[in-house]
């Protein structure tokens, strides 16, 4: 069992910057690929980026690539979500997810495909 707790949601401005970050406690994280979804009210949860569980491997949703970085750690356990020129529409509550994967580069961006998730913290940009 994994259990994954977000923080550094916040208010900020358009153009402004946040960094999330997901610290995972039960099991190690190095075993897991590791992702961030978004869920803006009354739509969909979507991908925003996703890590290898070595690291070397990421994938991004267009809306967000060259924006957002994710990174992790997996000596401290936890992955970070850098965000950058935020725009109103990255408004959302966003998620930290972790799959158990074998091959060391597989960057899933289903979120059918994760296994654990986190509660969620709210980014909200204002215009």
């Amino acid at each position: 069992q994994v259990q994954l707790v977000e923080s550094g949601g916040g208010l900020v401005q358009a153009g402004g910057s946040l960094r999330l970050s997901c610290a995972a406690s039960g099991r190690t994280l190095s075993s897991y690929a590791m992702g961030w979804f978004r869920q803006a009210p009354g739509k969909e949860r979507e991908f925003v980026a996703a890590i290898s569980r070595n690291g070397e491997a990421t994938h991004y949703a267009d809306s967000v690539k060259g924006r957002f970085t994710i990174s992790r750690d997996n000596a401290k356990n936890t992955v970070d979500l850098q965000m950058n020129t935020l725009k109103s529409e990255d408004t959302a509550v966003y998620y930290c997810a972790a799959r158990r994967v074998v091959q060391p580069s597989t960057v899933p961006t289903a979120p059918g495909g994760y296994d654990y998730w986190g509660q969620g913290t709210q980014v909200t940009v204002s215009s």
